[in-house]
């Protein structure tokens, strides 16, 4: 286990593992999050490139239930990122251990569905802080301790953490340089889990949901150079359930003549099989903003 310390001396980051992976290292850390007030651990793809210069630097969001292991192991995408010299990091999905009454109850509110929201409501508001923590605080992190560029960073996910990376990046113009997303809970305002999840984070006013919704954000957003790219399973059960209501994405971007290239799979789901599949494609996709 190694430890590393900040200027001051104060432990920032304790290693908890590491492995050598495509002439790579995936590894993965734990810190004190100060917005999350808890201890948090992410993955840390670094390509054998950062041995020797700053690399780019891609944030994976993950969906609901999942930790930092889910992509790391199951995703396939350190071959890619080694060829490209993308360092990728996979933080959490929620903070975890807060002792906040009724946040295991359920698999799609609480632990493992932070749902990228800061709440403003009680008893989550302390510690649900996951919207500034992914676009506020790891990022500093990462910039201060590992090679990494912080003027290129782009940031994808999947489901929840699709919806994720698709707000982080509508909400600031300019800060990533691409977004990608598989299968993302496209409109959350209209659908079963964005409804549990943002009545109980942010209260009943459905005014304030807008905020964190990407089909309300891209209505508004401001039109600074943005590529989307979205793969989605055709046999995705949760697409037929009505949970991930891409069309109405996809429409509110053809209005705003804001650019996405919305793929339809043929046969698949919404597991990680189906991210496996097209997970080449995404990282090309972002190499190609990020090394230009």
């Amino acid at each position: 286990m190694r430890l590393i310390f900040t200027n001051k001396g104060r432990m920032a980051l304790k290693e908890i593992s590491s492995n050598k992976c495509f002439e790579g290292l995936q590894k993965v850390f734990e810190h004190d999050s100060v917005e999350l007030s808890c201890k948090m651990k992410f993955g840390i793809y670094l390509p054998p490139k950062a041995e020797t210069e700053k690399c780019p630097a891609l944030y994976w969001l993950s969906g609901l239930t999942c930790t930092e292991q889910n992509f790391i192991s199951k995703a396939g995408y350190q071959q890619a990122a080694s060829e490209h010299g993308l360092v990728i990091i996979a933080p959490d999905t929620s903070p975890r251990g807060c002792s906040i009454k009724g946040e295991d109850e359920s698999w799609d509110f609480g632990t493992g569905a932070g749902f990228y929201v800061d709440a403003t409501e009680d008893p989550w508001k302390t510690n649900y802080r996951m919207y500034s923590y992914v676009t506020e605080e790891l990022p500093r992190l990462i910039n201060a301790n590992f090679p990494v560029d912080p003027q290129r960073m782009s940031i994808f996910g999947h489901s929840m953490g699709g919806h994720g990376a698709l707000i982080c990046a509508l909400k600031n113009p300019g800060k990533y340089k691409s977004v990608s997303a598989f299968a993302p809970i496209c409109n959350p305002v209209l659908c079963p889990w964005g409804k549990k999840a943002f009545s109980g984070y942010l209260g009943t006013d459905q005014s304030k949901w807008k905020a964190y919704d990407a089909t309300h954000l891209v209505k508004s957003y401001p039109g600074s150079q943005l590529d989307i790219l979205i793969d989605q399973g055709k046999d995705d059960q949760f697409l037929t359930d009505g949970q991930l209501l891409p069309d109405n994405f996809i429409a509110a971007c053809t209005e705003k003549k804001v650019p996405v290239v919305f793929r339809l799979q043929e046969g698949y789901d919404h597991s990680y099989y189906f991210i496996a599949t097209f997970i080449t494609d995404h990282i090309r996709h972002h190499a190609k903003y990020l090394n230009a």
